[in-house]
C-alpha cells in the first residue's frame, strides 16, 4: 500500500481538519514546526506494514501492559523547544508545591489555617495517612518521581488533566518507543532531546538521593514489584534491568534487627533504598488490618533506616479533588504564580459549587474521586440521560465522592488506522523526578493515544497506546 497522498507539504488530503487543536497540521493542513520531515517520510512508507515491523519488535522484548502487547503508533510527537522549556518549567514548580503541601499535610497543615485549603479535603482523601502525621520527614522527601497527565485545550495551551506522584508509570515504555521507532522510522532528526537513556540515569540518580543518612556512598537499591500479575511489570524489570539493581517481591524481605534485608540470588543483603512499584501502598486493609507492604516497610521506613520511593501517604497529593487546590498551593508555598494550569476542577463538597455543577452534568466530566485508569468517568457531552439522571443522584448522596471537571476536547494527532493517517485524541505525561531541591523533567515523555475514534480514555488499561514524543531542541 502506497502512502497517504498529502496536500503539498502537509496533512493527507482525506484528513479531517479544523474541529480540534491538531498536534500536527494546521487548520489549513499545512504540518506544524517540526513534523515536515516526519510527513514526508510518511509519504512513501506502506503504513501496515511500518506497524507490523513495530508490532514483532516490541512482541520481541516482552513490551507490555499486562498480557496486553504494549501498542506503539508510529508516528511520533513533535514538541518544539520554545514550548517545551516553559513547560518542563511549570511542571517542576508544580512538582516542588506538591512536595512542600505533603510536608504541610503531615506537619503544621499551615494551609489548612490559613484557608486555602479545606481540612475535609486532606482528611476525606483516599490514600491519605492520619498516623504518619508529626513523624519526621521521611529520607529523601515525600515525591521522588512524578508522572503528570497534561492534556490541550481548544486555545493550544496545556494544562495539567491529573497529577500521579504515588506509583506513576510509563517512563520505561517512552525509552521503548524511542528504541523501537529509531529502528524502524525512515527519519532520525538529531536535534531530538534523548529519551532512552536519559529516563533511566534520572531514575537513578533520584534513587541514589532518596538514601537515607548513613547509607554507603553506594546503596543497595532494590525495585518492589507484585511480580508479573502487575500491570506494569515490564517497567519493574525494565528498570531493574537499565540500572543493574535486583527486582524482588514481598516475600523476598525480611527484617534482621532494625534493618531490611532483601534476598538476592543465593545471599541476604541490607537494602538502604526501596523503588516500591507494588499496585497496594496503603497502611491498612479494608478492614483495618495492616496491610502486607506496611508490615514489611513501614517501620524501618519511619525509622530513617531506608529510603522509600514513593513514600506512604503520598497518594494525597494527587487526590482528584486535591487537584483543585494545586494552582493555590504554588502561590501559597512558593510564593509564586503557576506556570503552568490545572484543568479546572469543582470541589462539589462545596455547597454553591455543587448546586453549579448539578445543573451542568451535561456539560462536565465526573470522576470517582478514589478511582484510576478511566474507570467510572462519565463524559457529560457524551452521557444518556438515564445515566446522568443516576450520577446526579449519586452526587447528592455522596458529594464527597466524586470530583467534576471542566469538560476539555483533547488535541488530536494524526494516528495509524487500517493503513492510513486519522485524528486521534492524545495527552501527554511526562516524568519528574525530584534529588532534594532539584527537579528534572524527562524531555517529552509519553504521549498516550486513544486509538478508537472519537474515544477520549488514552490508558492501555483500556485499549489506549503510545507515540514516541520528540523535543526538538
Amino acid at each position: 500500500m502506497q502512502g497517504p497522498r498529502v496536500r503539498s507539504g502537509g496533512a493527507p488530503e482525506d484528513y479531517p481538519l479544523g474541529r480540534l487543536f491538531d498536534e500536527a497540521f494546521t487548520e489549513d493542513g499545512a504540518a506544524r514546526p517540526g513534523y515536515g520531515p516526519v510527513v514526508s517520510a510518511l509519504e512513501s512508507v506502506d503504513l501496515d506494514v511500518l506497524m507490523r515491523h513495530v508490532d514483532a519488535e516490541l512482541a520481541r522484548r516482552g513490551v507490555s501492559f499486562g498480557t496486553t502487547p504494549f501498542h506503539l503508533d508510529p508516528v511520533p510527537r513533535i514538541i518544539p523547544d520554545v514550548a517545551w522549556e516553559p513547560l518542563a518549567a511549570g511542571l517542576a514548580q508544580r512538582v516542588r508545591a506538591l512536595e512542600a503541601f505533603l510536608a504541610d499535610v503531615y506537619g503544621a497543615r499551615e494551609i489548612v489555617e490559613a484557608g486555602r485549603v479545606p481540612a475535609r479535603v486532606i482528611d476525606a482523601a483516599d490514600h491519605f495517612e492520619p498516623e504518619l502525621a508529626g513523624g519526621a520527614p521521611p529520607s529523601g522527601g515525600w515525591i521522588v518521581l512524578a508522572g503528570l497527565d497534561l492534556v490541550r485545550t481548544g486555545d493550544g495551551d496545556l494544562v495539567v488533566l491529573e497529577d500521579n506522584v504515588r506509583t506513576p508509570s510509563g517512563f520505561a515504555y517512552a525509552a521503548a518507543a524511542r528504541q523501537t521507532l529509531d529502528r524502524f522510522l525512515p527519519v532520525t532528526l538529531p536535534e531530538r532531546e534523548p529519551v532512552e537513556h536519559t529516563a533511566f540515569a534520572l531514575l537513578e540518580g533520584a534513587l541514589l538521593a532518596a538514601a537515607p543518612p548513613g547509607a554507603p556512598d553506594d546503596p543497595v537499591i532494590v525495585v518492589l514489584s507484585d511480580g508479573p500479575a502487575n500491570s506494569a511489570f515490564y517497567e519493574h524489570a525494565e528498570a531493574a534491568r537499565r540500572l543493574g539493581i535486583a527486582m524482588v517481591t514481598l516475600d523476598d524481605l525480611e527484617h534482621h534487627g532494625d534493618r531490611l534485608h532483601a534476598r538476592v540470588e543465593d545471599r541476604t543483603v541490607p537494602v538502604d533504598v526501596v523503588y516500591r512499584r507494588t499496585d497496594e501502598d496503603r497502611l491498612h486493609d479494608e478492614a483495618g488490618a495492616p496491610t502486607a507492604v506496611a508490615q514489611a516497610l513501614l517501620e524501618p521506613w519511619r525509622s530513617g533506616r531506608i529510603g522509600l520511593v514513593n513514600g506512604f501517604g503520598t497518594g494525597v497529593a494527587d487526590d482528584k479533588l486535591v487537584h483543585a487546590y494545586v494552582e493555590e498551593m504554588v502561590r501559597f508555598y512558593l510564593g509564586e504564580e503557576p506556570l503552568v494550569r490545572s484543568v479546572r476542577t469543582l470541589d462539589l463538597g462545596d455547597d454553591g459549587v455543587r448546586a453549579e455543577a448539578l445543573e451542568r452534568l451535561d456539560e462536565l466530566v465526573v470522576k470517582p474521586r478514589s478511582g484510576f485508569g478511566g474507570e467510572g468517568v462519565v463524559v457529560g457531552p457524551h452521557a444518556r440521560r438515564q445515566d446522568l439522571r443516576a450520577l446526579r443522584d449519586q452526587v447528592r448522596d455522596d458529594p464527597e465522592a466524586f470530583v467534576a471537571q471542566e469538560t476539555i476536547h483533547f488535541s488530536t494527532h494524526p494516528t495509524v488506522s487500517d493503513g492510513t493517517l486519522r485524528p486521534r485524541h492524545v495527552d501527554l505525561r511526562p516524568y519528574a523526578y525530584r534529588s532534594g531541591d532539584d527537579v528534572a523533567v524527562l524531555p517529552g515523555g509519553l504521549t498516550r493515544v486513544a486509538l478508537d475514534e472519537g474515544a477520549l480514555v488514552v490508558n492501555s488499561s483500556q485499549d489506549g497506546g503510545g507515540k514516541d514524543t520528540w523535543v526538538l531542541r
